[in-house]
Protein backbone atom coordinates (compact mmCIF):
# COMPACT_ATOMS: atom_id res chain seq x y z
CA UNK A 1 0.00 0.00 0.00
CA UNK A 2 1.26 3.23 -0.83
CA UNK A 3 2.59 5.64 1.90
CA UNK A 4 -0.44 8.46 3.26
CA UNK A 5 -0.51 11.26 5.09
CA UNK A 6 -2.94 11.89 8.01
CA UNK A 7 -3.82 15.12 10.16
CA UNK A 8 -1.64 14.62 13.12
CA UNK A 9 -3.06 14.53 16.79
CA UNK A 10 -0.92 16.92 19.07
CA UNK A 11 0.80 15.05 21.97
CA UNK A 12 1.43 16.86 25.15
CA UNK A 13 4.41 18.08 25.60
CA UNK A 14 6.29 16.31 28.89
CA UNK A 15 8.86 19.31 29.34
CA UNK A 16 5.77 21.60 30.73
CA UNK A 17 3.00 19.56 31.78
CA UNK A 18 3.94 19.24 35.43
CA UNK A 19 4.57 22.92 36.03
CA UNK A 20 2.27 24.04 38.52
CA UNK A 21 1.95 27.56 37.42
CA UNK A 22 1.86 27.13 33.83
CA UNK A 23 -0.96 24.10 33.27
CA UNK A 24 -0.38 22.72 29.48
CA UNK A 25 -3.26 24.07 27.21
CA UNK A 26 -3.14 21.65 24.38
CA UNK A 27 -2.79 23.50 20.78
CA UNK A 28 -6.13 23.03 18.43
CA UNK A 29 -5.49 20.68 15.90
CA UNK A 30 -5.93 22.74 12.44
CA UNK A 31 -8.06 22.04 9.95
CA UNK A 32 -7.24 19.34 7.40
CA UNK A 33 -5.61 20.92 3.73
CA UNK A 34 -8.24 20.99 1.02
CA UNK A 35 -7.70 21.20 -2.70
CA UNK A 36 -7.81 24.87 -4.24
CA UNK A 37 -11.01 26.00 -5.91
CA UNK A 38 -10.89 24.79 -9.38
CA UNK A 39 -8.28 23.02 -9.86
CA UNK A 40 -9.26 19.63 -9.58
CA UNK A 41 -7.99 17.61 -12.43
CA UNK A 42 -11.26 16.60 -13.49
CA UNK A 43 -12.12 20.59 -14.02
CA UNK A 44 -8.39 20.78 -15.88
CA UNK A 45 -9.39 17.71 -17.97
CA UNK A 46 -13.05 19.65 -18.97
CA UNK A 47 -11.15 22.96 -19.92
CA UNK A 48 -8.84 20.95 -22.32
CA UNK A 49 -12.07 19.77 -23.72
CA UNK A 50 -13.78 23.10 -23.91
CA UNK A 51 -10.42 24.45 -25.27
CA UNK A 52 -9.67 21.90 -28.18
CA UNK A 53 -12.33 19.44 -29.03
CA UNK A 54 -9.88 18.39 -31.59
CA UNK A 55 -7.31 17.18 -29.97
CA UNK A 56 -9.07 15.77 -26.49
CA UNK A 57 -11.93 12.68 -26.38
CA UNK A 58 -13.89 12.27 -23.11
CA UNK A 59 -11.04 9.21 -22.40
CA UNK A 60 -8.25 10.37 -23.98
CA UNK A 61 -5.60 12.73 -25.91
CA UNK A 62 -5.22 12.15 -29.60
CA UNK A 63 -1.82 12.14 -31.96
CA UNK A 64 -1.27 15.30 -34.00
CA UNK A 65 0.54 13.88 -37.53
CA UNK A 66 -0.69 14.67 -41.51
CA UNK A 67 -2.26 17.95 -40.41
CA UNK A 68 -4.93 16.05 -38.01
CA UNK A 69 -5.55 14.85 -35.21
CA UNK A 70 -5.85 11.32 -34.51
CA UNK A 71 -7.48 8.44 -31.96
CA UNK A 72 -4.77 5.80 -33.06
CA UNK A 73 -2.35 4.48 -30.69
CA UNK A 74 -2.81 2.92 -27.37
CA UNK A 75 -3.39 4.60 -24.40
CA UNK A 76 -1.61 3.81 -21.76
CA UNK A 77 -3.02 4.48 -17.93
CA UNK A 78 -1.16 7.07 -15.98
CA UNK A 79 -1.17 8.87 -12.80
CA UNK A 80 -0.16 12.03 -11.35
CA UNK A 81 2.59 12.30 -9.08
CA UNK A 82 1.08 14.55 -6.90
CA UNK A 83 -1.81 12.05 -5.30
CA UNK A 84 -1.20 8.80 -7.83
CA UNK A 85 -4.91 9.71 -9.03
CA UNK A 86 -5.49 8.95 -12.86
CA UNK A 87 -4.83 11.36 -15.77
CA UNK A 88 -4.40 11.01 -19.35
CA UNK A 89 -1.69 8.63 -20.48
CA UNK A 90 -0.12 8.79 -23.65
CA UNK A 91 -1.32 7.02 -26.45
CA UNK A 92 1.43 5.50 -27.99
CA UNK A 93 1.85 4.71 -31.41
CA UNK A 94 3.79 1.37 -33.31
CA UNK A 95 6.72 1.73 -35.42
CA UNK A 96 4.65 1.37 -38.79
CA UNK A 97 2.28 4.56 -38.05
CA UNK A 98 5.51 6.81 -36.50
CA UNK A 99 6.87 6.15 -40.27
CA UNK A 100 3.78 7.29 -41.86
CA UNK A 101 3.66 10.25 -39.43
CA UNK A 102 7.22 11.56 -40.40
CA UNK A 103 7.16 10.71 -44.12
CA UNK A 104 3.29 13.10 -43.54
CA UNK A 105 5.71 15.73 -42.08
CA UNK A 106 7.71 15.60 -44.85
CA UNK A 107 5.36 16.40 -47.26
CA UNK A 108 4.44 19.55 -44.78
CA UNK A 109 8.38 20.36 -44.33
CA UNK A 110 8.38 21.13 -47.90
CA UNK A 111 5.33 23.56 -48.47
CA UNK A 112 6.39 25.48 -45.35
CA UNK A 113 9.37 25.77 -46.61
CA UNK A 114 7.93 27.90 -48.86
CA UNK A 115 5.97 30.54 -46.81
CA UNK A 116 7.12 33.62 -46.64
CA UNK A 117 9.06 34.72 -43.39
CA UNK A 118 6.47 37.59 -42.72
CA UNK A 119 3.44 34.63 -42.47
CA UNK A 120 5.61 32.62 -40.54
CA UNK A 121 5.81 35.29 -38.26
CA UNK A 122 2.85 35.93 -37.99
CA UNK A 123 1.44 32.86 -37.37
CA UNK A 124 3.26 32.42 -34.21
CA UNK A 125 3.16 35.22 -33.38
CA UNK A 126 -0.81 34.56 -33.17
CA UNK A 127 0.29 31.47 -31.61
CA UNK A 128 1.94 33.11 -28.63
CA UNK A 129 -1.33 34.83 -28.21
CA UNK A 130 -3.41 31.78 -28.10
CA UNK A 131 -0.65 30.17 -25.36
CA UNK A 132 -0.55 33.77 -23.24
CA UNK A 133 -5.23 33.05 -23.50
CA UNK A 134 -4.37 29.44 -22.17
CA UNK A 135 -1.62 30.42 -19.29
CA UNK A 136 -3.04 29.23 -16.59
CA UNK A 137 -4.94 25.91 -17.89
CA UNK A 138 -1.16 25.14 -19.76
CA UNK A 139 0.63 25.69 -15.95
CA UNK A 140 -1.95 23.52 -14.40
CA UNK A 141 -1.72 20.85 -16.44
CA UNK A 142 1.51 21.14 -15.63
CA UNK A 143 0.85 20.36 -11.86
CA UNK A 144 -0.56 17.35 -12.16
CA UNK A 145 1.10 15.80 -14.67
CA UNK A 146 4.54 16.86 -13.40
CA UNK A 147 4.33 17.93 -10.03
CA UNK A 148 5.56 21.41 -10.24
CA UNK A 149 4.07 24.02 -8.13
CA UNK A 150 1.92 26.92 -9.23
CA UNK A 151 4.77 29.26 -9.23
CA UNK A 152 7.35 27.04 -11.05
CA UNK A 153 4.67 25.50 -13.72
CA UNK A 154 3.20 29.18 -14.78
CA UNK A 155 7.33 30.30 -15.54
CA UNK A 156 7.80 27.57 -17.32
CA UNK A 157 4.77 28.84 -19.51
CA UNK A 158 5.54 32.40 -19.42
CA UNK A 159 9.60 31.53 -20.41
CA UNK A 160 8.02 29.62 -23.23
CA UNK A 161 5.35 32.49 -24.51
CA UNK A 162 8.15 35.40 -23.79
CA UNK A 163 11.39 33.64 -25.28
CA UNK A 164 9.63 32.96 -28.79
CA UNK A 165 8.58 36.41 -28.51
CA UNK A 166 12.13 37.43 -28.29
CA UNK A 167 12.83 35.71 -32.08
CA UNK A 168 9.24 36.35 -33.70
CA UNK A 169 10.93 40.33 -33.02
CA UNK A 170 14.43 39.60 -34.43
CA UNK A 171 14.39 36.73 -36.77
CA UNK A 172 15.09 38.80 -39.96
CA UNK A 173 19.19 38.78 -39.24
CA UNK A 174 18.93 35.37 -37.77
CA UNK A 175 17.85 34.00 -40.91
CA UNK A 176 19.24 36.02 -43.56
CA UNK A 177 21.30 34.24 -46.08
CA UNK A 178 20.66 30.86 -44.54
CA UNK A 179 17.54 28.38 -45.61
CA UNK A 180 15.84 26.21 -44.28
CA UNK A 181 16.79 22.36 -43.42
CA UNK A 182 15.85 19.42 -46.08
CA UNK A 183 13.69 17.92 -43.24
CA UNK A 184 11.80 18.26 -40.25
CA UNK A 185 13.58 18.54 -37.26
CA UNK A 186 12.92 15.94 -34.96
CA UNK A 187 12.30 16.56 -31.06
CA UNK A 188 12.85 14.11 -28.31
CA UNK A 189 12.62 15.44 -24.62
CA UNK A 190 12.59 14.96 -21.51
CA UNK A 191 9.03 15.50 -19.58
CA UNK A 192 10.71 18.31 -17.08
CA UNK A 193 10.07 20.99 -18.75
CA UNK A 194 7.30 20.74 -21.36
CA UNK A 195 6.76 24.81 -22.54
CA UNK A 196 9.54 26.38 -22.00
CA UNK A 197 12.28 23.71 -22.77
CA UNK A 198 10.35 21.55 -25.95
CA UNK A 199 7.34 23.85 -26.92
CA UNK A 200 9.65 26.94 -27.27
CA UNK A 201 12.52 25.01 -29.04
CA UNK A 202 9.31 23.60 -31.70
CA UNK A 203 7.95 27.10 -32.04
CA UNK A 204 11.58 28.81 -33.41
CA UNK A 205 12.31 25.91 -35.31
CA UNK A 206 8.90 26.18 -37.24
CA UNK A 207 9.56 30.42 -37.17
CA UNK A 208 13.07 29.31 -39.04
CA UNK A 209 11.31 27.46 -41.34
CA UNK A 210 10.91 23.78 -40.84
CA UNK A 211 8.05 21.20 -39.90
CA UNK A 212 8.46 19.92 -36.73
CA UNK A 213 7.84 16.69 -34.82
CA UNK A 214 7.79 16.05 -31.32
CA UNK A 215 7.33 12.71 -29.09
CA UNK A 216 5.78 13.37 -25.83
CA UNK A 217 7.88 11.98 -22.94
CA UNK A 218 7.02 9.01 -21.51
CA UNK A 219 6.70 10.27 -17.96
CA UNK A 220 4.20 12.94 -17.97
CA UNK A 221 3.58 16.21 -20.02
CA UNK A 222 1.36 14.37 -22.81
CA UNK A 223 -2.10 16.70 -22.00
CA UNK A 224 0.04 20.13 -21.57
CA UNK A 225 1.74 19.68 -24.93
CA UNK A 226 -0.90 18.44 -26.59
CA UNK A 227 -2.88 21.57 -25.81
CA UNK A 228 0.03 23.75 -27.14
CA UNK A 229 0.35 21.70 -29.96
CA UNK A 230 -3.46 22.33 -30.73
CA UNK A 231 -2.95 25.69 -30.47
CA UNK A 232 -0.36 25.89 -32.98
CA UNK A 233 -1.70 24.09 -35.16
CA UNK A 234 -5.07 25.99 -35.43
CA UNK A 235 -2.48 28.55 -36.48
CA UNK A 236 -1.19 26.98 -39.19
CA UNK A 237 1.86 25.75 -37.97
CA UNK A 238 3.40 22.59 -39.35
CA UNK A 239 3.21 20.38 -36.26
CA UNK A 240 3.35 16.58 -35.44
CA UNK A 241 2.98 14.94 -31.73
CA UNK A 242 3.35 11.83 -31.56
CA UNK A 243 3.52 9.41 -28.50
CA UNK A 244 5.56 5.86 -28.14
CA UNK A 245 8.56 4.09 -26.46
CA UNK A 246 11.69 5.77 -27.72
CA UNK A 247 12.73 2.45 -28.66
CA UNK A 248 10.40 1.81 -31.03
CA UNK A 249 9.45 5.44 -32.58
CA UNK A 250 13.73 5.75 -32.85
CA UNK A 251 14.27 3.89 -35.85
CA UNK A 252 11.48 7.25 -37.48
CA UNK A 253 12.26 9.52 -35.02
CA UNK A 254 15.93 9.34 -35.60
CA UNK A 255 17.44 7.05 -38.29
CA UNK A 256 14.31 8.05 -40.79
CA UNK A 257 16.03 9.82 -44.21
CA UNK A 258 13.55 12.29 -44.05
CA UNK A 259 14.19 13.91 -40.68
CA UNK A 260 16.99 16.81 -41.26
CA UNK A 261 17.90 17.35 -37.37
CA UNK A 262 17.49 15.95 -33.80
CA UNK A 263 17.12 17.17 -30.96
CA UNK A 264 17.31 15.47 -27.94
CA UNK A 265 16.98 16.30 -24.25
CA UNK A 266 17.90 13.61 -21.63
CA UNK A 267 20.06 11.11 -20.10
CA UNK A 268 23.66 10.12 -21.20
CA UNK A 269 22.89 6.64 -22.09
CA UNK A 270 19.80 7.56 -24.43
CA UNK A 271 21.57 10.11 -25.65
CA UNK A 272 24.79 8.40 -26.81
CA UNK A 273 22.67 5.96 -28.84
CA UNK A 274 20.90 8.65 -30.77
CA UNK A 275 24.41 10.33 -30.82
CA UNK A 276 25.90 6.87 -32.62
CA UNK A 277 22.78 6.82 -35.03
CA UNK A 278 23.07 10.45 -35.83
CA UNK A 279 26.72 10.44 -36.13
CA UNK A 280 26.47 7.00 -38.58
CA UNK A 281 24.21 9.25 -40.65
CA UNK A 282 25.58 12.06 -40.72
CA UNK A 283 22.59 13.77 -39.53
CA UNK A 284 22.47 17.66 -37.92
CA UNK A 285 21.54 16.90 -34.23
CA UNK A 286 21.28 18.81 -30.72
CA UNK A 287 22.06 16.35 -27.99
CA UNK A 288 21.48 18.10 -24.72
CA UNK A 289 22.87 15.28 -21.68
CA UNK A 290 23.08 15.02 -18.08
CA UNK A 291 25.92 16.52 -16.17
CA UNK A 292 27.07 16.89 -12.42
CA UNK A 293 26.61 20.35 -12.03
CA UNK A 294 29.02 21.52 -8.97
CA UNK A 295 29.26 24.59 -6.95
CA UNK A 296 33.09 24.64 -5.66
CA UNK A 297 34.03 27.00 -2.38
CA UNK A 298 37.55 28.24 -1.96
CA UNK A 299 38.67 31.02 -0.14
CA UNK A 300 35.26 32.64 0.81
CA UNK A 301 33.67 34.53 3.14
CA UNK A 302 30.27 35.80 1.89
CA UNK A 303 28.12 33.24 3.93
CA UNK A 304 25.34 35.45 3.70
CA UNK A 305 25.26 35.61 0.11
CA UNK A 306 25.60 31.55 -0.26
CA UNK A 307 22.63 31.16 2.37
CA UNK A 308 20.41 33.52 0.74
CA UNK A 309 21.03 31.02 -2.79
CA UNK A 310 20.39 27.72 -1.11
CA UNK A 311 16.65 27.62 -0.90
CA UNK A 312 16.50 28.23 -4.72
CA UNK A 313 18.86 25.81 -5.53
CA UNK A 314 15.79 23.66 -4.93
CA UNK A 315 13.60 24.53 -7.03
CA UNK A 316 11.63 21.93 -8.61
CA UNK A 317 13.00 19.36 -6.33
CA UNK A 318 16.11 19.82 -8.35
CA UNK A 319 14.55 18.24 -11.51
CA UNK A 320 16.35 20.33 -13.84
CA UNK A 321 19.41 20.25 -16.06
CA UNK A 322 21.39 23.41 -14.42
CA UNK A 323 20.54 22.36 -10.89
CA UNK A 324 23.14 22.30 -8.51
CA UNK A 325 23.68 18.71 -6.34
CA UNK A 326 27.38 18.89 -5.76
CA UNK A 327 29.17 21.01 -3.44
CA UNK A 328 33.03 20.95 -3.45
CA UNK A 329 34.26 22.83 -0.38
CA UNK A 330 37.66 23.63 0.76
CA UNK A 331 38.12 21.27 4.25
CA UNK A 332 39.35 24.37 6.73
CA UNK A 333 36.09 26.27 5.36
CA UNK A 334 33.66 23.36 6.35
CA UNK A 335 32.38 24.37 9.94
CA UNK A 336 31.85 28.18 8.17
CA UNK A 337 29.55 26.64 5.32
CA UNK A 338 27.35 24.36 7.17
CA UNK A 339 26.72 27.34 9.57
CA UNK A 340 25.26 29.17 5.87
CA UNK A 341 24.06 25.94 4.20
CA UNK A 342 21.88 23.77 7.09
CA UNK A 343 19.52 26.73 8.19
CA UNK A 344 19.13 27.82 4.51
CA UNK A 345 18.08 24.34 4.21
CA UNK A 346 15.80 23.91 6.25
CA UNK A 347 13.47 26.48 5.40
CA UNK A 348 13.09 24.23 1.90
CA UNK A 349 9.17 24.24 1.48
CA UNK A 350 7.32 20.82 0.06
CA UNK A 351 3.85 20.00 -0.50
CA UNK A 352 1.07 19.15 -2.40
CA UNK A 353 1.22 21.90 -4.73
CA UNK A 354 -2.42 22.34 -4.67
CA UNK A 355 -3.26 22.35 -0.59
CA UNK A 356 -4.50 25.06 0.98
CA UNK A 357 -6.35 25.82 4.11
CA UNK A 358 -9.52 27.16 2.58
CA UNK A 359 -10.39 26.49 -1.01
CA UNK A 360 -10.07 30.14 -1.89
CA UNK A 361 -6.87 31.05 -0.01
CA UNK A 362 -3.68 31.15 -2.86
CA UNK A 363 -1.86 28.74 -4.06
CA UNK A 364 0.53 27.33 -1.40
CA UNK A 365 3.99 29.02 -1.60
CA UNK A 366 6.77 25.74 -1.85
CA UNK A 367 9.84 25.03 -3.38
CA UNK A 368 8.93 21.99 -4.88
CA UNK A 369 6.62 19.46 -5.01
CA UNK A 370 6.56 15.06 -5.95
CA UNK A 371 9.33 13.73 -8.19
CA UNK A 372 7.82 12.50 -11.52
CA UNK A 373 6.96 9.18 -10.28
CA UNK A 374 6.63 6.81 -7.10
CA UNK A 375 9.34 4.74 -8.76
CA UNK A 376 11.70 7.78 -9.38
CA UNK A 377 11.55 8.73 -5.50
CA UNK A 378 12.17 5.06 -4.34
CA UNK A 379 14.92 4.40 -6.60
CA UNK A 380 16.64 8.25 -4.99
CA UNK A 381 15.87 6.86 -1.34
CA UNK A 382 17.22 3.60 -1.94
CA UNK A 383 20.71 5.26 -3.13
CA UNK A 384 20.74 7.39 0.09
CA UNK A 385 20.47 4.58 2.00
CA UNK A 386 22.94 2.79 0.25
CA UNK A 387 25.82 5.45 0.69
CA UNK A 388 25.10 5.77 3.93
CA UNK A 389 25.39 2.32 4.40
CA UNK A 390 28.86 2.67 2.38
CA UNK A 391 30.25 5.58 4.63
CA UNK A 392 28.13 8.97 3.17
CA UNK A 393 27.67 10.92 6.08
CA UNK A 394 24.21 12.14 6.58
CA UNK A 395 24.19 15.90 7.41
CA UNK A 396 20.15 16.84 7.36
CA UNK A 397 17.26 14.69 5.96
CA UNK A 398 14.08 16.78 5.48
CA UNK A 399 10.66 15.77 7.46
CA UNK A 400 7.28 15.31 6.35
CA UNK A 401 4.80 18.36 7.40
CA UNK A 402 1.47 16.81 7.44
CA UNK A 403 0.30 20.78 7.41
CA UNK A 404 1.50 20.73 3.32
CA UNK A 405 -1.05 17.61 2.30
CA UNK A 406 -4.34 16.85 1.73
CA UNK A 407 -5.47 14.25 4.62
CA UNK A 408 -4.89 10.34 3.42
CA UNK A 409 -3.15 11.54 0.21
CA UNK A 410 -0.74 9.10 -1.22
CA UNK A 411 2.77 10.68 -0.87
CA UNK A 412 5.13 8.43 -2.59
CA UNK A 413 6.38 10.13 -5.09
CA UNK A 414 7.70 12.49 -2.45
CA UNK A 415 11.45 12.99 -1.46
CA UNK A 416 12.25 15.54 1.51
CA UNK A 417 15.51 17.39 0.95
CA UNK A 418 18.47 15.10 2.35
CA UNK A 419 22.39 16.26 2.41
CA UNK A 420 25.45 13.44 2.50
CA UNK A 421 28.92 14.54 2.82
CA UNK A 422 31.51 12.34 0.79
CA UNK A 423 29.24 9.95 -1.03
CA UNK A 424 31.74 6.61 -1.80
CA UNK A 425 33.19 6.49 -5.28
CA UNK A 426 30.73 3.07 -5.42
CA UNK A 427 27.54 5.67 -5.44
CA UNK A 428 25.97 6.65 -8.21
CA UNK A 429 25.20 9.89 -5.89
CA UNK A 430 28.82 9.84 -6.29
CA UNK A 431 29.47 10.74 -9.76
CA UNK A 432 25.81 11.26 -11.87
CA UNK A 433 22.96 13.82 -11.39
CA UNK A 434 20.62 12.55 -9.23
CA UNK A 435 17.86 14.55 -10.55
CA UNK A 436 16.28 15.07 -6.98
CA UNK A 437 16.70 16.72 -3.60
CA UNK A 438 19.71 15.22 -2.44
CA UNK A 439 22.57 17.80 -1.84
CA UNK A 440 26.16 15.28 -1.88
CA UNK A 441 29.21 17.74 -0.34
CA UNK A 442 32.62 16.73 -1.10
CA UNK A 443 35.58 18.29 0.86
CA UNK A 444 38.90 19.09 -0.70
CA UNK A 445 42.78 20.35 0.70
CA UNK A 446 44.37 21.64 -2.55
CA UNK A 447 42.83 23.15 -5.62
CA UNK A 448 44.09 20.25 -7.54
CA UNK A 449 41.35 18.32 -5.93
CA UNK A 450 38.95 21.19 -6.12
CA UNK A 451 38.98 20.91 -10.08
CA UNK A 452 38.93 17.30 -9.55
CA UNK A 453 36.03 16.90 -7.70
CA UNK A 454 34.23 19.73 -9.93
CA UNK A 455 35.34 17.65 -13.03
CA UNK A 456 33.69 14.33 -11.82
CA UNK A 457 31.19 13.28 -14.46
CA UNK A 458 33.53 14.50 -17.86
CA UNK A 459 31.64 17.47 -18.39
CA UNK A 460 28.53 19.59 -17.31
CA UNK A 461 25.89 22.24 -18.34
CA UNK A 462 26.91 24.82 -15.53
CA UNK A 463 28.96 25.28 -12.50
CA UNK A 464 29.51 28.19 -10.07
CA UNK A 465 32.91 28.82 -8.04
CA UNK A 466 32.57 31.01 -5.15
CA UNK A 467 35.40 32.75 -4.10
CA UNK A 468 36.22 35.86 -2.59
CA UNK A 469 39.50 36.74 -5.15
CA UNK A 470 38.54 37.78 -8.55
CA UNK A 471 42.16 36.57 -9.87
CA UNK A 472 41.11 33.21 -8.25
CA UNK A 473 37.97 33.14 -10.03
CA UNK A 474 40.16 33.79 -13.22
CA UNK A 475 42.79 31.27 -13.15
CA UNK A 476 40.49 28.09 -12.17
CA UNK A 477 37.12 28.79 -13.98
CA UNK A 478 38.62 28.01 -17.08
CA UNK A 479 40.07 24.61 -15.91
CA UNK A 480 36.53 23.60 -14.82
CA UNK A 481 34.58 21.45 -17.75
CA UNK A 482 31.35 23.10 -17.51
CA UNK A 483 29.93 25.45 -20.55
CA UNK A 484 28.75 28.08 -17.74
CA UNK A 485 30.53 28.98 -15.07
CA UNK A 486 29.20 31.42 -12.55
CA UNK A 487 31.16 33.78 -9.86
CA UNK A 488 29.23 33.11 -6.93
CA UNK A 489 25.65 33.00 -8.67
CA UNK A 490 23.92 30.08 -9.95
CA UNK A 491 24.10 29.61 -14.31
CA UNK A 492 20.57 28.67 -16.38
CA UNK A 493 20.82 27.55 -19.41
CA UNK A 494 18.85 31.03 -21.00
CA UNK A 495 16.79 31.10 -24.19
CA UNK A 496 17.98 34.58 -25.87
CA UNK A 497 20.94 36.53 -26.79
CA UNK A 498 23.35 33.99 -24.92
CA UNK A 499 24.35 30.80 -26.17
CA UNK A 500 23.72 27.46 -24.41
CA UNK A 501 25.49 23.91 -24.80
CA UNK A 502 27.79 21.75 -22.63
CA UNK A 503 31.25 20.37 -22.36
CA UNK A 504 32.42 16.49 -22.65
CA UNK A 505 29.82 13.91 -22.25
CA UNK A 506 27.30 16.38 -21.17
CA UNK A 507 26.46 17.57 -24.99
CA UNK A 508 26.81 16.72 -28.14
CA UNK A 509 25.96 18.85 -31.56
CA UNK A 510 25.41 22.13 -32.16
CA UNK A 511 24.93 25.01 -29.47
CA UNK A 512 21.71 26.51 -28.94
CA UNK A 513 20.76 29.58 -26.90
CA UNK A 514 20.10 33.27 -29.10
CA UNK A 515 21.21 33.30 -32.40
CA UNK A 516 22.24 29.69 -32.54
CA UNK A 517 18.99 28.00 -32.32
CA UNK A 518 18.55 29.12 -35.01
CA UNK A 519 21.75 28.75 -36.80
CA UNK A 520 21.50 24.88 -35.68
CA UNK A 521 18.25 24.49 -37.51
CA UNK A 522 19.41 26.43 -40.95
CA UNK A 523 21.61 26.50 -43.54
CA UNK A 524 23.94 28.61 -44.04
CA UNK A 525 26.47 28.74 -47.23
CA UNK A 526 28.65 25.83 -47.68
CA UNK A 527 31.29 24.51 -45.85
CA UNK A 528 29.72 26.36 -42.58
CA UNK A 529 30.69 24.91 -39.40
CA UNK A 530 28.21 24.90 -36.54
CA UNK A 531 29.70 25.95 -33.03
CA UNK A 532 29.13 22.83 -30.85
CA UNK A 533 30.94 19.66 -30.03
CA UNK A 534 31.23 17.38 -32.55
CA UNK A 535 33.17 13.75 -33.89
CA UNK A 536 35.90 16.05 -35.54
CA UNK A 537 36.13 19.46 -33.77
CA UNK A 538 35.08 21.30 -31.00
CA UNK A 539 34.21 25.22 -31.60
CA UNK A 540 32.56 27.57 -29.22
CA UNK A 541 31.64 30.53 -32.12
Amino acid sequence: MAPTLDTPSVPEDPRTSHAPSAPHIPRAPRAPRVLKAGTAWEQAWGRCLAAAPEAFRDDRVLNLWHGGWRPDGRPLPATSPVDASPIAGPPRLDTDAARRAVRASLDQHRAWLHVPLSERRARVAATLESLTEHRELLALLLVWEIGKPWRLAQADVDRAIDGVRWYVEGIEPMVEGRTPLDGPVSNIASWNYPMSVLVHAMLVQALAGNAVIAKTPTDGGVSCLTLACALAAREGIPITLVSGSGGELSEALVRAPEIGCVSFVGGRDTGAAVATAVADLGKRHILEQEGLNTWGIWNHSDWDALGGVIPKLFDYGKQRCTAYPRFVVQRELFDSFLAAYLPAVRTVRVGHPLAVAGPEDPFPDLDFGPLINAAKAKELTDQVAEAVDRGAVPLYRGAFDADRFLPGQDTSAYVQPVTLLAPPPSSPLHHAEPFGPVDTIVLVDTEAELLAAMNASNGALVATLSTDDPQTFDRLAPQIRAFKTGWGKPRSRGDRDELFGGFGASWRGAFVGGELLVRAVTQGAAGERAPGNFPSYHLMA
